[in-house]
């Protein structure tokens, strides 16, 4: 995960540095507090904005908080899910593409 927000802050042009990656494995020799991952920002001027950027990051999407109303079925589908389980419909109230599955043995039969 550190090595994620790594990437995210240096997408937006700020450097940071990754510490304490491998102290994990020390957790009870040491304090676990001691053994916590951590990213520094270089630039002292920067660690506003990169609060800022992994405030963002880190924050749940809206989309995914609440619950939405498939307009197929009209069931209640978690926020999570971007597909109704009952129907197959999208948020948008599409149908997706459904693979279409044959057995492996009636597919050589053909050729």
């Amino acid at each position: 995960m550190i090595g994620h927000l790594k990437n995210v802050l240096s997408s937006y042009g700020i450097r940071s540095v990754a510490r304490k990656i491998d102290l994990i494995s020390a957790a009870g020799e040491i304090p676990p507090t001691e053994c916590w991952p951590e990213l520094w920002v270089l630039d002292d001027e920067k660690a506003a904005r990169a609060k800022s950027v992994l405030r963002k990051t880190l924050a749940p999407l809206a989309s995914v908080k609440k619950p939405w109303r498939c307009a197929g079925c009209a069931e209640e589908i978690e926020g999570q899910f971007t597909e109704c389980w009952n129907c197959g419909r999208g948020r948008d109230g599409k149908r997706r593409a459904v693979a279409k599955v044959v057995a492996l043995s009636r597919a050589r039969r053909k050729n």
